[in-house]
């Protein structure tokens, strides 16, 4: 059995993941959830300073407190990127990544730079102006593929503003985690922003799956997806 770990997104917490982690568990593992500094339920310990570094942090320090091993690190889109920091640091922990619908960096890029030009300016202008110059505020649910309106509702009552330092830190890496195998799950029907990143996963020979869901498979396709992480849990 594994110790899956599964990294929320931006302006989520770890309950973003609770219609997905009961079918983990009923399959024997052990799993985590854990909110990210500054977000949602530690939205107190929001500021301008808390960055990819700080994140990757968070992980590192969750894994090695529950001395975890043979883990699963799962990343929903921004979460691709401290996936590859964590890979980095601890690659000795970890049996797979899994970038889902999510960034995949190399040294040196910032998530902001992994974005469709035009994408990335929205995200510059939003937090020029609402964001006061250090916060992502809330992206549209619509835009990212979330249509009914239960799962609107639902969602809407809990994301928080994201800290821009994450999407402008960029990676720092030593190599150390490429021995890590990895697998790239793309939900497919929206926008498709993380498309250029499976065609990265794909030319690096990383399995690529899809899931015909939004952006927010977690909340959208539960069940698709629990099934899909067991199986490249697995395979």
């Amino acid at each position: 059995m594994s110790t899956f770990v599964l990294l929320h997104g931006a302006w989520h917490g770890g309950w973003a993941w609770q219609r997905v982690v009961p079918a983990l568990r009923a399959a024997g593992h052990e799993v985590h959830a854990p909110t990210l500094t500054g977000l949602s339920d530690r939205a107190h310990l929001l500021n301008p300073s808390v960055g990819l570094g700080t994140h990757v942090q968070d992980v590192v320090a969750l894994i090695e407190a529950y001395d975890a091993h043979d883990v699963v690190l799962v990343g929903h889109s921004y979460a691709g990127q401290v996936v590859t920091g964590v890979a980095d640091r601890i690659p000795q922990r970890l049996a797979k990544r899994v970038y889902l619908d999510a960034f995949i960096g190399d040294d040196g890029d910032a998530a902001i730079d992994l974005l469709p030009e035009k994408v990335a300016g929205h995200y510059r202008e939003s937090v020029s102006g609402p964001g006061f110059g250090w916060l992502v505020p809330v992206r549209s649910l619509q835009v990212l593929g979330v249509t009914d309106q239960s799962d609107v509702d639902w969602l809407t009552a809990r994301l928080t503003p994201h800290p821009w330092l994450t999407y402008t830190e960029p990676l720092r890496l030593t190599g150390a985690g490429e021995g890590v195998a990895a697998a790239f799950i793309e939900c497919t029907d929206w926008m498709r922003v993380f498309q250029p990143h499976a065609e990265r996963a794909a030319a690096r020979g990383w399995p690529v799956h899809h899931i015909a869901t939004g952006h927010e498979a977690m909340v959208t396709a539960p069940e698709e997806l629990a099934e899909l992480l067991l199986e490249v849990q697995a395979s």
